[in-house]
């Protein structure tokens, strides 16, 4: 059971440095891989894009979260 919240815990720490590092690169970034000059608005976009790249690890955490309390629950 321990190791279980251990794992999630470590996964969590590292989808949220991941998601840190992209967002920093997104917002200091001028120019992108086009060589198109950011403006704060296509800053945004990227970011909103970043946003929903993310929403399927966190949804997979949360399943994993609720599996590890249900789990946690049969054992106590």
């Amino acid at each position: 059971m321990k190791r279980r919240w251990i794992s999630w815990w470590i996964a969590n720490i590292i989808w949220i440095i991941l998601f840190a590092v992209g967002t920093v690169a997104v917002w200091t970034r001028e120019v992108d891989g086009a060589a198109v000059t950011q403006t704060p608005e296509l800053k945004l976009l990227a970011f909103i894009v970043l946003l929903i790249a993310f929403i399927f690890p966190l949804i997979i955490q949360v399943i994993w979260l609720i599996v590890n309390f249900k789990a946690s629950k049969h054992v106590l």
